[in-house]
């Protein structure tokens, strides 16, 4: 896969902060960095996925009527 060098700004407590945590894990800054936006991009997809798909079952008629939701919430807040 190609590879792009990109310009970030960034507060410098937290660009200490990564280089302790870099340093601390043997690694360098742009693993860790890399490997923040990579999880930021998987959860990103992963909600779009999920408002897509929520669409979708809304449009096809599938849904909780509010009253129903209350209680399943209701019912998962007593198992705690």
């Amino acid at each position: 896969m190609e590879k792009q060098i990109i310009s970030v700004r960034l507060p410098s407590d937290k660009v200490a902060a990564l280089d302790s945590l870099a340093e601390s894990l043997d690694r360098d800054r742009s693993y860790l960095v890399n490997e923040a936006v990579e999880g930021y991009l998987e959860t990103q997809r992963y909600h779009l996925e999920q408002i897509e798909q929520g669409l979708k079952d809304a449009k096809a008629g599938r849904w909780v009527e509010h009253s129903e939701a209350k209680k399943i919430l209701a019912k998962l807040r007593r198992r705690k």
